[in-house]
């Protein structure tokens, strides 16, 4: 049992946390402070240099051409989705099981969100259903790489292929992830990341998107500032330095120049990052493997799983809200992830759904709960959590 007696307290017999021990958590060293400091003291902290530099890192990282940072990973789904320049009242079809910011991104841009059931196995999107949802009105797939773990990519670029659609990939779980060795960020239309603190790397609030194709990148480079084509001289002359034009409906999107450095700093860290992850994955599933009533997530052979989140699955006689608020009482910071859109009320007032159409979804919402899963976990923490979920008297 843990021996930190700075961290525990004696409640009942048992001992407790005194602070929350969150399902997620940032790691910011002194380089990253660093960095970040330095572009404060310079010229540049919003719309400078290191943004360029920030996108370069990326697209090396991920083996892509092209990338646009922004404020946040829901603006990077966002200006995606309005790149493609879909008509309105489009279909897409997408998963229920995500956070609401991948099915809003829809929304914004006048489309319709068509939801897919997911699979046990993975939570990802079941590919075999999806060719039922396509319809002439279908334009795109967007699909989410659940808790780090690739979808079935090469299913979805065959469906793709073959109805004509566009194919977007949201990664805000599984930056650094593979899919049959090759990076995700490279394999789809467009690719969206996040970089929140509970994320792989974090710039505070921030998100890119990376693709391979030249004009969606202009495009996109215009839709994160207001949708100003800065290289107007044409239109106005060409001694006009203070020209710019406005081609898009676009946003003020843009990310600061001191969350690029950051963001910079910590990505030389990822493949860190995710190694302690999937070091901490693996003893979950060594030391929780024996307890009958819990299911653990799997990862097929062909993917690098970047284990955004870990989960598990209760057995259906078990209380998924009595074992939750059995977890807070000891301070462990265990989360669901996630409840499914259609039962937001905005969805229920105006895309209602027949909830039999999913009954994976339905099930695994009902049992999922998130245990905590970050690189600063310690190992008595780690410890804590396992003898805390073992000693559960269901």
């Amino acid at each position: 049992m843990v021996a930190n007696s700075e961290k525990l307290a004696v409640n009942g017999g048992k001992q407790v946390r005194n602070s929350l021990l969150t399902y997620g958590k940032q790691w910011i060293d002194d380089e990253d402070i660093h960095e970040v400091i330095e572009t404060l003291k310079s010229d540049w902290i919003t719309t400078g240099p290191k943004i360029n530099d920030f996108e370069a890192k990326l697209c090396e990282y991920v083996g892509c051409k092209y990338a646009v940072v922004v404020n946040s990973g829901t603006s990077a789904l966002d200006i995606a989705v309005q790149s493609l320049r879909l008509p309105k009242g489009g279909e897409v079809i997408t998963t229920p099981f995500t956070f609401v910011a991948s099915s809003n991104a829809l929304l914004y841009n006048g489309l319709i969100p068509v939801f897919t059931d997911i699979s046990y196995d993975t939570r990802n999107i079941d590919t075999v259903l999806i060719r039922n949802k396509i319809t002439k009105n279908t334009k795109a797939i967007l699909f989410v790489d659940y808790a780090g773990h690739p979808c079935e990519i090469d299913e979805l670029k065959e469906i793709a292929d073959e109805y004509d659609l566009f194919l977007i990939e949201d990664a805000c779980h599984s930056l650094g992830a593979c899919y049959r060795n090759k990076k995700v960020g490279n394999i789809t239309d467009l690719t969206i990341f996040s970089f929140h603190p509970v994320k792989h790397i974090t710039t505070g609030e921030g998100g890119a998107v990376v693709l391979n194709n030249k004009d969606l990148f202009d495009s996109l480079a215009r839709l994160r500032t207001h949708g100003i084509d800065r290289n107007a001289l044409s239109r106005y002359g060409p001694d006009a330095s203070w020209a710019y034009d406005m081609k898009d409906l676009g946003r003020n999107y843009r990310m600061t120049d001191f969350q690029a450095a950051l963001g910079i700093s910590q990505l030389k860290k990822l493949d860190m990052f995710i190694g302690k992850r999937k070091s901490l994955a693996n003893r979950y599933m060594a030391d929780l493997k024996n307890l009958p009533w819990i299911s653990l997530p799997t990862t097929s052979p062909y993917v690098k799983h970047s284990w955004h989140i870990f989960t598990i699955l209760l057995n259906k006689k078990i209380s998924r809200d009595a074992f939750f608020k059995y977890m807070r009482s000891a301070n462990i910071g265990v989360n669901v992830h996630y409840i499914p859109i259609y039962k937001h009320s905005y969805y229920l007032n105006n895309f209602p759904v027949r909830i039999e159409d999913f009954p994976v979804t339905e099930d695994v919402f009902s049992r999922i709960i998130t245990i905590p899963l970050h690189p600063k976990i310690t190992n008595e923490e780690f410890d804590y959590i396992v003898n805390t979920i073992t000693d559960y008297n269901w």
